[in-house]
């Protein structure tokens, strides 16, 4: 194979590796949450709220890294933010009180932002874009197997060794994939676009000290953020649509365990081996398959993104109804296929925003697409849940990522409209067919 061909797969592999790792060590707590609530003495508000505030501030150190992704090299700093995050796990060791693990978890968060801001614009230079659905699915396999061996991982070891040990398996291999993303060659920004955006945002022939010079910079980067950012409808719904999704995803990863745990009675280390099984099982093909049908789909309409991810939201209504409200043999199959259309999105959906604005503002637009998809998110979406079960039920409290499936749906469906046009075998495609058709 020649080199230029072993270069995007290599680094595909690696920083598909580093971000199935990133969903390992989130969701580990997941799965140990039961035990650290009889250990510090919790209530569920409490325990929802270490990944409403994991989340917070990883919602909030994605706007500080990314402008700097932008202008400076991606490989160094996902290589910081993985030694960060992964040293950061290790320190569970001392953690021995509900404070501590808090403040652990949000500079965890902090540590991942500089992963996930930056990864998806890397790769997205890596391939074409009628090729992002199918390579967007891979890299988004980590969501499915990555949080099904965070489940596995804490459901089988934390009964026999305790809650902590878990973490300290999912820390060790982030220093060994830190090192391999070091030799990665960094690809040329938007080098495969349609539309070639060009970083302009510094008016011709400035003069001016280096002070002046970088606060002006500054203000017509920013300003251009605005305008190709901000006001970019295709964005905002892709956004929007995604941050309803996101609701319901995190609501779900992070109460089900626990819901099949002491709703459904079984036991800690079954609910989370049968969760994580359903995950990785349904999530790999639904990544996968979301990706190829987004691309497939592409040549005959260009919003096939948006359409892909607003039905598989609509379908899953009615079946996670089913699945919260079954209590004999229809509740895991409802469970299986209400995760499959759940994640069936992930691919086309970030397809979607990336493709929406252009290569030199993109790992800007992903801060801005991550605050706003976690602040309306899974941000509030654990602490609510938690709120509603102490209130009234665990059972309960699946009504509201429900309801957030189905206004996801409805504003994917109305963004179809602002789908930007892609080239496909060198021509674009508009309204519904290539230029050539």
């Amino acid at each position: 194979m020649a080199k230029s061909e072993l270069q995007p797969r290599t680094a595909l592999i690696v920083l598909t590796a580093l971000n199935l790792l990133n969903y390992a060590d989130r969701n580990v707590l997941f799965a140990v949450q039961p035990l650290i609530q009889q250990e510090f003495h919790v209530s569920k508000e409490q325990i929802g709220f270490l990944t409403s505030a994991f989340l917070g501030f990883y919602m909030l150190g994605a706007p500080f890294v990314a402008p700097l992704a932008d202008r400076y090299s991606r490989k160094l700093i996902i290589v910081i933010g993985a030694i960060f995050w992964s040293g950061l796990t290790l320190l569970t060791a001392v953690t021995h009180n509900y404070t501590e693990l808090l403040i652990r978890h949000t500079l965890v968060g902090v540590g991942e932002a500089t992963f996930v801001t930056i990864a998806p614009t890397f790769v997205a230079d890596l391939f074409r874009e009628n090729q992002r659905g199918r390579i967007l699915g891979i890299f988004y396999l980590a969501i499915p197997v990555g949080s099904a061996a965070g489940y596995l991982l804490g459901g089988y070891l934390a009964p026999h060794y305790g809650w902590r040990f878990p973490f300290y398996i999912a820390a060790a291999p982030g220093f060994v994939l830190a090192i391999g993303a070091s030799f990665l060659t960094e690809p040329e920004r938007g080098q495969f676009d349609s539309h070639k955006d060009e970083a302009d945002w510094l008016p011709e022939g400035f003069q001016g000290s280096n002070f002046r010079k970088f606060l002006v910079r500054n203000y017509y980067y920013l300003r251009k953020v605005g305008l190709d950012v901000i006001l970019n409808r295709a964005f905002l719904t892709a956004t929007l649509g995604m941050a309803f999704m996101t609701y319901s995803l995190g609501g779900i990863q992070v109460w089900m365990p626990q819901f099949l745990y002491s709703e459904r009675h079984y036991s800690l280390e079954s609910a989370n081996f049968l969760f994580g099984i359903i995950i990785v099982i349904t999530g790999f093909v639904a990544a996968l398959a979301g990706g190829w049908l987004g691309d497939y789909l592409l040549p005959r309409m260009k919003s096939s993104y948006y359409f892909v991810s607003a039905l598989s939201m609509a379908l899953g209504v009615p079946v996670m109804i089913v699945a919260l409200f079954a209590k004999g043999k229809l509740m895991i199959p409802a469970i299986g296929v209400s995760a499959f259309f759940l994640l069936l999105n992930t691919a086309p959906l970030n397809a979607a925003v990336i493709n929406s604005v252009g290569a030199h503002i993109r790992a800007t637009a992903l801060a801005v697409n991550i605050f706003i998809i976690h602040i309306l998110g899974d941000v509030p979406s654990p602490t609510m849940m938690g709120w509603v079960a102490d209130r009234r039920s665990l059972q309960a409290s699946f009504i509201l990522p429900i309801i957030a499936m189905g206004i996801s749906s409805a504003i994917l469906f109305y963004g179809m409209k602002f789908a930007p046009a892609v080239k496909v075998d060198g021509a674009p495609v508009e309204a519904g067919k290539t230029s050539s058709g």
